[in-house]
């Protein structure tokens, strides 16, 4: 019995997770000092993500359509509402944890 709370408690954390997830289109990637910049538009709202090429998770992603998954507050590298960019909806392997700035 106690494992199957766990399966369940498991799988509605992954469902509220995916509803997260949002198309977002890459117009342009710079790196600047060691960060690289990435600019995206999510419903005609344009978007600046940031990460370190330090960090393991931080790649310059080509111009594009894309999945961005916003993680929970607090959840994170990243000083700031962390997300994270998929290849497309049904692809799971992550490119890299961004930070999110909107403009």
């Amino acid at each position: 019995m106690k494992h199957l709370v766990i399966l369940l408690a498991l799988l509605f954390s992954v469902q509220l997770w995916a509803d997260e997830k949002s198309q977002v289109t890459v117009k342009s990637t710079d790196k600047s000092n060691g960060v690289v910049i990435v600019t995206a538009v999510e419903n005609g709202k344009t978007l600046e993500l940031q990460c370190n090429e330090s960090q393991g998770f931080c790649t310059a992603p080509k111009p594009g359509t894309y999945s961005m998954l916003r993680l929970p507050k607090n959840h994170g590298v990243y000083d700031c509402q962390n997300v994270d960019l998929f290849p497309g909806p049904e692809n799971e392997q992550k490119l890299g944890e961004y930070c999110l700035y909107e403009k």
